[in-house]
């Protein structure tokens, strides 16, 4: 399955614990425990897990400020779990290029979401990424 797997599980995962309103670490260990992954996928799902449940607010918050004027709970909770990963795979994994998370976000929206999500994504997150670029030159 790999990280393209991972990410998706992860999305299911985020999904799952914002519509139960519960962001926990017991939640990821029983997705985990139900599902079948391969050891760098387990690895990937909980680390995402807790850096977003330890770091929801600052995430939200970056995800609100180059939202141009919504507010988190008009967005569809696929698209703000899809962008929970991308904005912790930035901040977190330096290992991934930025890109990367970004494509990767869209092509789980194409899947999981409607066809106007992708433009919606992409907007937030590029203009994040062109911020966090201007900051760092």
């Amino acid at each position: 399955m790999g990280r393209k797997a991972a990410r998706e599980s992860t999305m299911k995962l985020l999904y799952q614990m914002d519509i139960n309103k519960n962001f926990s670490l017991n939640e990821v260990d029983k997705f985990l425990e139900y599902g079948h992954y391969s050891d760098d996928e387990q690895d990937y799902i909980k680390d995402a897990g807790k850096f977003v449940i330890a770091n929801i607010e600052n995430i939200d918050n970056k995800i609100i400020e180059y939202a141009q004027g919504w507010k988190i709970n008009r967005f569809a909770k696929v698209d703000l779990a899809i962008l929970r990963i991308a904005v912790y795979e930035i901040l977190n994994r330096k290992d991934i290029p930025k890109e990367v998370s970004i494509n990767e976000a869209l092509e789980i929206s194409k899947k999981y979401s409607t066809s106007e999500s992708g433009k919606f994504i992409n907007g937030i997150l590029g203009s994040f990424v062109r911020a966090m670029d201007e900051k760092n030159e």
